[in-house]
């Protein structure tokens, strides 16, 4: 019975730990909340360039800080859960291709999508990736988010420019990142 108990026990922190923060629009409150993420996102801005508030604007849109996140499947007849429409998994929603680069890459072997830290470096791998390769600038948001999205080829071939929605949601990242980097100057981390 002592064994049940410390196996539930553990099993429920480490559920707690994995809960998305309370208040994702604000990101002092998301830092303040989960203890260690803005070191994470620091030491990515230290070693890719990429600023904080970007990251996290990223991170927001596509998984709303949620550890374990998957695009919702599809349903056959209306009752039997398919297929996924794709492989993207955890904090970045990296696709399993591109994280599997990603590993390659940074030599990072351990590296887990569902992990705040990997994703944060991941992000980071990708979008200095982006600005070497495509000369996007690390405060371009919108393009950064758009190469993100569609792949460095799908950026290069501008085929973001015949969905509208995606436009709209690229805009809405980076104003978040604005957001979140004036939230970040009016409080204090460490």
């Amino acid at each position: 019975m002592k064994k049940f108990v410390i196996t539930l026990t553990l099993s429920l922190l480490t559920a707690c730990a994995a809960l998305p923060p309370k208040n994702t629009d604000n990101i002092c409150s998301v830092f303040r909340e989960k203890n260690g993420w803005y070191d994470h996102a620091q030491r990515t801005f230290k070693r890719w360039g990429v600023p904080v508030p970007v990251q996290m604007a990223i991170m927001h849109q596509e998984s709303h800080f949620v550890a374990d996140a998957q695009p919702p499947r599809a349903w056959l007849l209306g009752i039997i859960p398919w297929f996924r429409p794709s492989s993207a998994y955890g904090y970045a929603q990296a696709l399993d291709g591109t994280w599997d680069q990603y590993l390659k890459s940074t030599a990072n072997w351990d590296a887990d999508r569902d992990e705040f830290a990997d994703a944060t470096d991941f992000i980071g791998w990708y979008c200095d990736i982006s600005s070497a390769r495509l000369g996007v600038p690390k405060w371009d948001v919108k393009s950064l988010y758009l190469a993100y999205h569609e792949g460095h080829g799908g950026f290069q071939r501008k085929s973001y420019l015949s969905k509208s929605w995606l436009m709209q949601v690229a805009d809405k990242v980076s104003k978040r990142a604005s957001l979140f980097q004036g939230q970040l100057t009016g409080c204090e981390m460490n």
